[in-house]
Parts: structure tokens; sequence; C-alpha cells
């Protein structure tokens, strides 16, 4: 049986790409078909670890949810963490091999390429339909050789292609026309149809427009999705700024964002909740007060910790702490916290031997080292839990280069199965943990809100969440798209190939 395939490119970053092939993961599923996304080349610092211990994209283990798969490396076999504004960590299947520039990792693609398809075919050959996501756009004419992200790769692979983009965002039938004409006329052979996303309002407005671009392209528009409020899922890289409604506040949490912040889904569950208000600062942005400070991932720890000291954090931590406030830093946050951060061959530093002063808030050192920790956790809240309390179930994921090292007995936050992990201080007000993923689960969330200050909280499921919003999604797209049509194209595609 020939596997069907289909890829999804985008007019842009972040015009709907991850969420179409989501949504399209849990449609085919429900329709019978066994479906596995892929993304050949993903740049982005929230990553998502497999039972196997390899790092892919987190978008690709939302999708594997969708399709009912647990996530394979595979899905996403390369992917580039960027450390600088030009360079990146290159992950190849699952592994970092070392950190390139942009101009090396252009002349490296030949190779990545091979890799990329070796892990598509794997994946292929126990499915009948491939959902392949694209990354920024195809028409980006300066990275057009050695492409492996978009036609490159559709090309390679010889599938359809659909293009989506934002009508949210406005021009969108200047960025669909101009993204076809900008391609060869081979790659507009492939090119099936588009989706336009985000849209509000009377469609009856839009379909002069419809019309027109079906008209001037000879391309169908297969499908118009509405803009869905309040609409939640994990983001691929940039941090998510929207709000919730809330019920009741109950707790205030403010987090920094980094120039390298990495897994910012780990406070997801906490922008959720009904009873939290959670508030992003960026740069040169005033603190406000509140009563816990999460201090996020970091690819790049020295460089980020410096950038806190420079936006003022570092009195603010010792203020907030002074009058009973709760920190929690989280992977290269719980790092920062430590006495010393040092990096001695050059992991995150142009030089060698590099040795930064931590926070000091916690008596520990960290020292980079060239392995990757890349695990799946499981375990209790031991540290947390009183005499009325059972230890809360927690679920988690370690990425991180460092290893840190205790000056002194400490009291761990979770016992493992065969390890204790984290930190919690003697006066209870500072956490720190490798675990990303912690607040997911209900029962160590509730315990961490309670920790924080914040009792008789409304019981929220995160996993619950995210999987009703999936399928939100999903339903979305069987009303206004066409799905037996656009399988019909994807079969008539191979038919004509």
């Amino acid at each position: 049986m020939t596997t069907l395939s289909l890829m999804v490119q985008g007019t842009t970053s972040d015009a709907g790409k991850s969420t179409l092939v989501t949504a399209l993961c849990r449609i085919m599923k429900q329709k019978g078909h066994k479906v596995a996304p892929f993304k050949p080349q993903n740049m982005a610092l929230n990553s998502a670890v497999t039972p196997e211990g390899h790092e892919i994209g987190r978008a690709q283990a939302v999708q594997a949810q969708a399709a009912g798969l647990e996530p394979n490396v595979h899905m996403n076999p390369i992917l580039l963490k960027p450390n600088t504004d030009t360079g990146a960590q290159v992950i190849i299947q699952g592994k970092a091999i070392g950190n390139m520039n942009a101009v090396g990792y252009h002349e490296y693609k030949t190779i990545a390429k091979a890799s990329a398809l070796e892990s598509y075919y794997s994946l292929a050959e126990n499915q009948d339909m491939m959902l392949i996501e694209g990354a920024g756009s195809p028409a980006e004419i300066n990275l057009r050789a050695r492409d492996i992200a978009n036609m490159g790769f559709a090309e390679s692979v010889d599938c359809p292609v659909i293009i989506i983009a934002d009508i949210d965002k406005g021009g969108v039938f200047a960025h669909l026309v101009g993204t076809l004409e900008l391609l060869s006329q081979a790659e507009q052979k492939r090119v099936i149809g588009f989706v336009i996303n985000r849209f509000r309002g009377d469609k009856s407005l839009l379909q002069s427009g419809l019309d027109w671009l079906e008209e001037r392209t000879g391309k169908p528009v297969i499908g118009v999705l509405p803009y869905l409020q309040g609409f939640h899922l994990e983001s691929e890289d940039a941090v998510a700024h929207n709000t919730f409604e809330k019920t009741e506040t109950r707790l205030k949490v403010v987090v920094p964002v980094l120039p390298r912040t990495s897994n910012h889904t780990d406070w997801d569950a906490l922008r959720l909740h009904p009873n939290v208000d959670v508030t992003i600062v960026g740069a040169n942005e005033a603190i406000p007060a509140c009563d816990l400070v999460i201090l996020p991932g970091s690819k790049s720890v020295q460089t980020d910790l410096s950038f806190l000291r420079e936006q003022g954090w570092e009195s603010y931590l010792n203020h907030h702490l002074r009058y009973g406030g709760k920190v929690l830093g989280i992977c290269g946050g719980f790092q920062m916290l430590g006495e010393t951060l040092e990096d001695p061959l050059g992991l995150e530093n142009k030089t060698a031997n590099t040795t930064a002063n931590g926070l000091g808030f916690i008596p520990m050192t960290t020292v980079l080292a060239e392995e990757k920790q890349l695990k799946l956790q499981k375990g209790k809240i031991v540290g947390l839990a009183d005499n009325n309390d059972s230890a809360a179930h927690v679920e988690g994921y370690e990425i991180h280069s460092g290893v840190s090292s205790f000056h002194q007995d400490i009291t761990p936050l979770v016992q493992l199965a065969s390890s204790c992990e984290g930190y919690i201080s003697p006066d209870k007000q500072i956490i720190g943990t490798y675990l990303h993923g912690l607040l997911d689960h209900p029962e160590s969330l509730e315990t961490i809100l309670k920790w924080a200050g914040a009792t008789e909280t409304q019981h929220f499921d995160y996993q619950a969440f995210r999987e009703q919003e999936i399928q939100r999604l999903a339903d979305s797209c069987v009303q206004h798209m066409d799905i037996d049509a656009l399988i019909e194209s994807c079969r008539a595609f191979v038919t004509q190939a």
C-alpha cells in the first residue's frame, strides 16, 4: 500500500503550520488512518524528550499525541536550538553533534538531509499517511540552495503541498500570491491548495477575495479556519503572552523572558489556571510585585544570568525573598540560583574555562558537560509534604548539559525511582529542579500552588485541557475544511506522479 503524504508550508513563521498538522493528525486518526507527524528541520528552544531519551521539537510531541502515538525521534530528525543570534546547537536524530554558525550549518545541510530522509522513510514504513510540517516560508530566496525544510524536502519525497496564511496579521492575499509566485514552476505544480487561518467575521464578506485568489492562481482554497477564542496549544518557539479569563486570582506569578528562554511551556499550566495570574516580564519592563517568581530554563545560562542582572532582577529577588516571596528555578533557572556556573569546554561560550558567579541562593556548583542529560522522570514531591498531605505524583523530563553538586546536605524536592532530585531551601522559600513539566500533572500543580501561598484553588488538569484543545481544533477544521476532498487531492497527486 502506498503511503499518502502531505506537507503543510506557511507564508510566514507562526502562520499556523504546527496547529494545522496537529488538527490533521487527530482528524486522520479518527478516520482510521495510521498517521504520523514529521518535521524535517525545526528551529526552536522548546523541545521534548522521547521515551528512548532523544530530543525533538515540542510541537512534534504534541502532534504525536494528536495522532495517538508516543513521540519518536524520527518525527523531527533535525533540531536547531539557537544559542546566539548567528549560531545554534545542532541536534541530529535526537543527539547534539555540536554548535554551528549559520554559514557552517548551511554547508552541513547536505549531510543533515540524508538523516532527515532516513528518518522519514523509517517512520513512513509503518504508516499509511505522513503529515509533514515545513519551517518558516518556502519563499526565502537566500535559503533555497540545499533546502531541507520546505520545497527541497517536498521534492525529495515527492509529496503535495498546501500553503497556510494567517489573515489576522493582514495582507493574506499578498502573502499567498507572493509566496506562490516566488516558487519555481515545478514547485508551484506541487501546491494543491491554500488554507486561510484565524479568520474573524462573516465569511461572505471574504468570498470575493477567495474567488479572485482561485482565479488568479488556479489553486483552490481548501479551507478558511476561524479564529478560536481562548485557544491554547503549546507554542513551538515564541513565548506566549496571551492571557485567559480568571475566576478569582489567588496567586500572582512573575516570569522573566530571557534572550534564550527554553521550554517556556513549563508555566503554561499556571497561565491557564483559573486562580493564577501570570505576568511575563520582557527587557526594560517594570517588574511587578508577586507571590512567586519563576526563573525559567535557558540555552545560554551565563549570558542570560548577565541579562537578569542588567535588568535589576538580582536586587528584586533579594527584596522579594526578604519579604516572604517564593522562587522556583527550573533547569537553567535552577543553575542560576547556585553559587557558580562553570563552562570548561566552552559549550555555551566561545571561550573555554569561563566561570560566572550565580545568584548565590543555593549552595551548589554547576559544571557544563559535553553529554546532555535527556530523561523522562516520574516520582513524588516529598520535600513539601506535611503531616496532612501525601506526597504528590510528578512527571517531567530533563534536558540539560549541566551537572550540579551541593556543598552541604540539602532537602531534595522529588523522590525518583532510584534517586532524589531538586532542592528546597531550609526556609522553604526557594525550590530548584531540573524537571521540565513539573506543573503539568494536577497533583504536583496543586502542591506547588499550596507551597506558593494559594490555598483552596480550583482543580485544574492541564493534560486533560490540552487533549480537549486538540479535539476542539480538529473539530473546527472538520467543519471548515473539505477533508475528504483534501485526501482525494493527495491521492490524485500520487497518481499523476
